[in-house]
């Protein structure tokens, strides 16, 4: 299996980038000791909405329950009747996922489904040619019609009613760890009724959040292999194929979680990435490198780069481990990075 790994050295100052049912910064134990943690779903959409920026050709899927005005807009175009429309949207979507019979404001579906404009063309189209269901799915079941959403082939999609139309998601993500000892702390604040009368005293509100600030080890992988086949980006031209990775790269870099981004901006830089592409094998993490947690006086960045380099050095001196491509940042710059891992892609 050909496949690249990104092994990503990343500090983040005061924040909460991911939160759980009580609003406190996730946390995981690893080595014995607490640590602050990003699920990977929360760092994944981020990427997602960031490469959607970068190329809004290439990534164009949409994850919603919404998917009923969409369709009957696509099989009003197709030349259905409005009544048509509404009806074979309906059949399709329940077909899919389901409707939502409790819904009473909008037609919705009961979970979310990823779809692509092209698709959604594709369904429409198929159902006004034979008003055939199964028909309609079976002809975006072969992968061409996720031309314009490799974010649905990258990241995958699961259908439970029509297994035909799962993709399996091309990339892997770890849940980013800090490399050292994490302790939530809590911030109490105030805030002051600009209407209140002088004479008065006392904040108009008063509350309490929770924050971290933690250098992280975010790791991501993605199968070269399984982006190429004919069940993902086959019918893609090879150069849009090159884009579509070198997007999802520089997304994976720059991309952090948006939560609370205007009270408490954590948005920074990684300090270190390493890229790697292997022809065999399969993609291996190096978290092991923070298995004993980093301790410092004088901060974690510099030392978790170091453990990080000793611990790749010592997996490819045991374990034989080959690599066609191996650059880091900030060796080399973002640009010189993104072309390396580009020319490996085919």
């Amino acid at each position: 299996m050909k496949h690249l790994e990104l092994h990503i050295i990343q500090s983040v100052p005061v924040a909460c980038l991911n939160r759980d049912d009580l609003n406190s910064p996730k946390t995981a134990v690893f080595g014995g000791v607490q640590r602050a943690r990003v699920s990977s779903q929360s760092w994944k959409r981020a990427i997602r909405e960031l490469a959607k920026d970068i190329s809004p050709q290439y990534f164009r899927g949409e994850r919603t329950r919404l998917l009923f005005e969409p369709l009957v807009k696509e099989m009003k175009a197709a030349n259905l009747s409005a009544d048509d429309a509404e009806e074979g949207a309906k059949k399709i979507i329940d077909a899919l996922v389901k409707l939502d019979a409790k819904s009473t404001d909008k037609v919705k579906s009961t979970t979310l489904y990823f779809m692509s404009p092209l698709e959604l063309q594709t369904l429409a189209g198929s159902y006004a040619d034979n008003k055939d269901v199964k028909k309609a799915l079976k002809a975006i079941g072969d992968g061409k019609s996720l031309k314009d959403a490799a974010d649905i082939s990258l990241f995958g999609r699961m259908v439970a009613n029509d297994h035909s139309l799962t993709v399996e998601a091309a990339s892997m993500f770890s849940h980013a760890l800090s490399t050292h000892k994490v302790d939530n702390e809590i911030d109490f604040f105030s805030a002051v009724d600009d209407l209140q009368p002088k004479e008065e005293s006392g904040a108009g509100m008063t509350g309490t959040l929770e924050f971290n600030s933690a250098t992280y080890y975010r790791f991501a992988a993605l199968n070269l292999d399984m982006l190429a086949d004919a069940e993902h980006l086959e019918s893609m031209a090879e150069e849009d194929r090159r884009n579509v990775v070198r997007t999802f790269v520089e997304a994976t870099i720059k991309a952090i979680p948006g939560a609370r981004k205007n009270t408490m901006n954590g948005n920074t830089l990684p300090v270190y990435v390493l890229g790697v592409v292997r022809e065999k094998g399969h993609p291996i993490q190096l978290v092991n490198a923070f298995e004993n947690p980093v301790r410092s006086s004088q901060g974690y960045a510099a030392k978790s780069i170091e453990l990080l380099k000793s611990e790749y050095a010592k997996l490819k001196d045991t374990w034989g481990i080959e690599a066609v491509f191996e650059k880091s940042i900030p060796e080399i710059g973002l640009k010189a990075f993104l072309d390396g891992v580009v020319d490996h892609v085919v």
